[in-house]
Formats: C-alpha cells, sequence, structure tokens
C-alpha cells in the first residue's frame, strides 16, 4: 500500500514538474549535454501518461477506456507534424507521410507483437475476439490505403500528393470510417472488444472498486498536460534528433520513425500491461485503435492544415513502404482470424517491425 501511495504522488508530481523543465527548455534553448535533462523529463511524463491513462480507462470501463489514450495521443501527433513541417522547409514535405506509415508500422507489427509475445509466453495461447480486431484491422487497411498508398498512383497531380479535391474526399471518407468504428466499438457491439474467456465469451471479471470522479478528473488533466509535454519536449530534442539522423548517415525519413516512437511510448507499455494481465483483447484494441486514430484523425487534420501550410503534403508511399504495409496486413489477418495466437504470430510481426526499422536505415 506503501509502494503504491508513493507511486500515486510521484505521478501526481511529474506532469507539473515535466511542464516546467519544458516551459525552461523552451525559454532557454539548451544545447549539448543539458539536452540530457528534457530527455529525462521526457521519459518521465511517458510513463506518468501511462498511469493517468489506467486509472481513466479502468473508470470509464471497457472499451471506452482503449480510445483514451489513442486518441489523446493521436491529436498531440497532429501538433507535432504540424509545428515540424512549419518549421522544417522542403525536407518536411514527407514528414507526415513517414510518421503516419511508422505509426501503423509500430502498432500492427510491434505493439501487436509485442502483446501477443507477452501473453503467449505466459498462458501458451493469447485468446482474443476475432470479430472486434478483425473488424478494426480491417480498418486500419483501408484508411492505410486510401490514404497513404493511393496517392502513389493518382495522375490529377504530380509527385506522390492528392489534388485538393481528391485530400478532401480521403479525408471525409476518413471521418467516416472512423467514425463507424468508434460506433460499433462503443455502442452497437461492445462485446466485440472485450476480453474473453477460452470459449470465446466475454470475460466476467473482477475488478478493484473504480476511482472517484475527482480522482478521474484530476487524472484525465494530468494525463492532458502529460501528453503536450511528451509532446512538446520530443520538439524540443528533435534538433539532436535530426543533427544525429545525420551524423549517423541515415535517411531523413527516419525523422518521423524516431517521433513515431516517442508519440507512441505511452501506448505501447499500457498494451505491454494489460498483456502482461492476461488482458491481451485491451492491448490489441489500444494497438488496432491507435493505427486507426493516427490514419482517421491525423490525416484530416492536416488536409485542413494544408489551407494555410505552405509545404505540400506528399503522402504516398514508396514501393518497399507499400510491400511491408501489404505484407504486414496480410500477416495480421492470418493472425486474427483464428483468434487465437502463439509465440510465433508474435515472432512473426516483431520480424516485421526490425525490417521496417532496418529498411528505414538502409533503404
Amino acid at each position: 500500500m506503501a509502494g503504491t501511495a508513493t507511486s500515486t504522488r510521484l505521478n501526481a508530481i511529474v506532469p507539473p514538474v515535466a511542464l516546467a523543465v519544458l516551459v525552461v527548455s523552451l525559454v532557454t534553448h539548451p544545447t549539448g549535454p543539458v539536452l540530457v535533462l528534457p530527455a529525462l523529463a521526457l521519459g518521465a511524463a511517458v510513463l506518468s501518461a501511462v498511469h493517468h491513462a489506467e486509472v481513466v480507462a479502468h473508470r470509464v470501463g471497457e472499451p471506452f477506456g482503449s480510445l483514451v489514450l489513442a486518441v489523446a495521443v493521436t491529436i498531440i501527433e497532429v501538433g507535432l507534424i504540424v509545428t515540424l513541417m512549419v518549421s522544417g522547409g522542403d525536407d518536411s514535405t514527407t514528414l507526415a507521410r513517414d510518421t503516419v506509415f511508422a505509426a501503423v508500422m509500430i502498432t500492427t507489427n510491434g505493439i501487436l507483437g509485442l502483446s501477443l509475445l507477452l501473453t503467449a509466453m505466459r498462458h501458451h495461447t493469447a485468446i482474443f475476439n476475432p470479430e472486434g480486431t478483425g473488424a478494426a484491422l480491417a480498418t486500419v487497411g483501408t484508411l492505410a490505403a486510401l490514404c497513404l498508398v493511393f496517392p502513389t498512383f493518382t495522375t490529377t497531380r504530380s509527385g506522390p500528393q492528392y489534388s485538393g479535391a481528391q485530400l478532401a474526399f480521403a479525408a471525409i471518407a476518413s471521418l467516416v470510417l472512423y467514425g463507424l468504428f468508434v460506433v460499433t466499438q462503443t455502442v452497437r457491439h461492445r462485446d466485440f472488444f472485450l476480453p474473453v474467456d477460452d470459449d470465446g465469451r466475454p470475460r466476467q471479471e473482477e475488478h478493484a472498486d473504480p476511482p472517484s470522479t475527482r480522482e478521474t478528473l484530476i487524472s484525465l488533466g494530468l494525463l492532458l498536460v502529460s501528453l503536450v509535454t511528451v509532446v512538446g519536449l520530443a520538439k524540443v530534442e528533435s534538433p539532436a534528433i535530426e543533427s544525429g539522423v545525420r551524423e549517423l548517415g541515415f535517411p531523413q525519413a527516419f525523422v518521423g520513425v524516431v517521433i513515431a516512437l516517442l508519440v507512441l511510448a505511452p501506448e505501447t507499455i499500457a498494451a505491454a500491461n494489460a498483456a502482461r494481465r492476461d488482458r491481451v483483447q485491451i492491448s490489441l484494441n489500444l494497438a488496432l485503435g491507435s493505427a486507426m486514430a493516427s490514419i482517421g484523425l491525423t490525416i484530416p487534420s492536416l488536409a485542413v492544415a494544408t489551407i494555410w501550410l505552405d509545404t505540400p503534403l506528399h503522402l504516398g508511399l514508396g514501393a518497399t513502404q507499400i510491400v511491408l504495409l501489404v505484407l504486414s496486413v496480410v500477416v495480421a489477418t492470418l493472425t486474427v482470424v483464428p483468434g487465437r495466437a502463439t509465440r510465433l504470430q508474435g515472432g512473426v510481426h516483431l520480424v516485421l517491425l526490425a525490417a521496417f526499422l532496418f529498411l528505414s536505415i538502409q533503404p
């Protein structure tokens, strides 16, 4: 009990302290070894965000809880992409594509594979609901093709980009699909997204008493502060990241990968925690819900932002990226259809993530 109370107090202190570090960093523009402090604050804010997201999720219940972190992180992701696009010049034309595609690969292969592997290592087989998980995967695949693949092949405008009308259609279609999925997950077919027993029926679980309304509202506010701080500190660290990428000889597109890794860190930790508690369905909800929100909310927001952004929005993927995306969707489909998975499936997805990261460094 004492350890829990200490942890609670620390998680209440970390967000305002990290926010103070962010404010000081924005004013002083630290360089060199001093950047270690914002980096430490960034890591602490990520862990705090996970804690407060779990508190809110416990209060609102599933599957609503899985939406909290996914939507919040994605909204902040949009702000980070737009900010870097405004200040990045010509090098930022593909930043949105690189970041969103990295988010899709990290969620559908990294978070999903890690969750399956952790659960299967403890229980030999990870059991989940194929109806809800399959519906989420189908939506992710459709959104990815609509927003990241088609722009490569359209001919109205030269280059891997949509025309204004095409971008507007993709944005509206993305919002419609995302809205339909949220209604399905939270209203019409909630049981498709709840943890299941070995026989496939929704699990009746005993839970600790949910936090009070006051505690939930405090955690919600601290969650938002943590997420804003995570993205703000990531922006503070971004010059060091960009210079580090250049010094290592990596392609500029790898900056988008690093941004996605930072932004998705809270969801990765939350999904891993759920998998360790044998609630792999919640982990899959987080993984695919995050991928869906990353496309379905980010692309429409960027479509609106192009009204005042001078930087072209190159969304179309290259040939290697398209092959990776198609392979990931096919493998994920084969993983999801049976409703159960072993360590093998988790390992396959993690190898696909490793291939994506390696090919991002050595295209």
